[in-house]
C-alpha cells in the first residue's frame, strides 16, 4: 500500500495539473456518487492535499472529493482526451481544462461537504501527521511519551494511523532498524533516549522519503550504490526487502519475520530483543 510520502507526492502532482482550474467533466464509476457529477461541473478546484494516506480534492462550491488509494489505487494525469486502455478499473476522472486526473482501482471514494471533513471517520482519528509542515519533532516526541500507547508492540503501533499518520510497513521497518530497536518491543520497554531516537527517525525518514521519492537509506550510500549500477529498489532501503543480504551496519544477515501479525525485516544483531 502506498504510504504517506507517496500519497503526498501524488497530491502534489495532482495539484500542479488541476488546481485553480474549473471542472469540465467528472466521471464516477460508483452509482452512489454519480449524482455529484453535475454539481461539480463548473466548480473551481481550490486545492489538492493529502491527509495520511488519503487525498482531498477541494472545490469552491463547498464540496470535497475524499479518496483513499488503499492497496491498488493509482492516479494517472494525462492531457484531456480518450482514456488509455488499462487492465485496471477506472473509478474516478476529473477533467479540468487541458488535463484529466484519473484514479484507477481504488474503491474508497466519497464526496463530502468541506465543512464536515473534520467528522469523517478516517480523518478525525488520525494521529500526529509526520508530513504536516506545522508539526515539529517535539510534537512527535510528545506522542511517543503518551501513556495511552505504551503497551502496544511497535510493529503494529507505528503503522497505526491513529498514533502517528503517514507511516506504513516499509517506513516502520526502516525507522526501527535505524533506531536499533526490535519490532516486538513496546514503547513501555524503551528508555527515554530510545523513545526520542525512534520518534526522531520516524519523523526524519518519512520526510526524507517524501523529498527523495522513496529513499530511506543513507543518501550518500544510496548515491554510491546508484553510481555503481544498482537499480532503485536495490539501493533505496536499509533492511526492507533485503532478506538474506548483509546489514550495512554490522554485516549480519538480514531476516524476514512476522511481528505483531505483520511481515517485517530486521537485522538480528542490530535489533536484538536483549539490547
Amino acid at each position: 500500500m502506498p504510504e504517506g510520502p507517496e500519497i503526498k507526492r501524488a497530491a502534489d502532482e495532482l495539484a500542479l495539473a488541476i488546481k485553480g482550474r474549473k471542472v469540465s467533466h467528472v466521471y464516477f464509476a460508483f452509482s452512489r456518487l454519480r449524482g455529484f457529477s453535475k454539481k461539480l461541473v463548473g466548480a473551481k478546484i481550490l486545492d489538492v492535499s493529502s491527509r495520511s494516506k488519503a487525498i482531498l480534492t477541494r472545490f469552491d462550491n463547498g464540496l470535497t472529493i475524499y479518496s483513499h488509494n488503499q492497496l491498488y489505487g493509482r492516479w494517472l494525469i494525462l492531457p484531456t482526451g480518450d482514456y488509455p486502455e488499462s487492465s485496471r478499473s477506472l473509478r474516478l476522472a476529473i477533467h479540468a481544462r487541458d488535463n484529466m486526473a484519473l484514479l484507477y482501482s481504488a474503491s474508497d471514494i466519497e464526496v463530502i461537504k468541506t465543512s464536515e471533513l473534520k467528522h469523517h471517520p478516517y480523518l478525525n482519528k488520525l494521529g500526529v501527521e509526520l508530513l504536516d509542515p506545522n508539526i515539529d519533532l517535539n510534537d512527535v516526541i510528545s506522542r511517543f511519551n503518551d501513556t495511552c500507547f505504551q503497551r502496544r508492540k511497535l510493529m503494529g503501533l507505528l503503522q497505526d494511523q491513529g498514533f502517528i499518520s503517514g507511516m506504513g510497513n516499509y517506513l516502520c521497518c526502516e525507522a526501527l532498524h535505524v533506531s536499533g530497536i526490535h519490532p516486538g518491543m513496546r514503547l513501555f520497554d524503551l528508555d527515554r533516549s530510545q523513545r526520542v531516537r525512534l520518534a526522531k527517525n520516524c519523523f526524519k525518514l518519512t520526510r526524507q522519503t517524501y523529498k527523495t521519492g522513496g529513499i530511506t537509506n543513507l543518501i550518500t550510500r544510496a548515491n554510491k550504490l546508484r553510481k555503481a549500477g544498482l537499480d532503485f529498489e536495490d539501493y533505496r532501503f536499509h533492511v526492507y526487502r533485503r532478506e538474506g543480504l548483509a546489514c550495512y551496519k554490522c554485516n549480519a544477515t538480514i531476516i524476514k519475520g512476522r511481528y505483531a501479525g505483520k511481515v517485517g525485516y530486521i537485522c538480528p544483531a542490530c535489533q536484538s530483543l536483549n539490547k
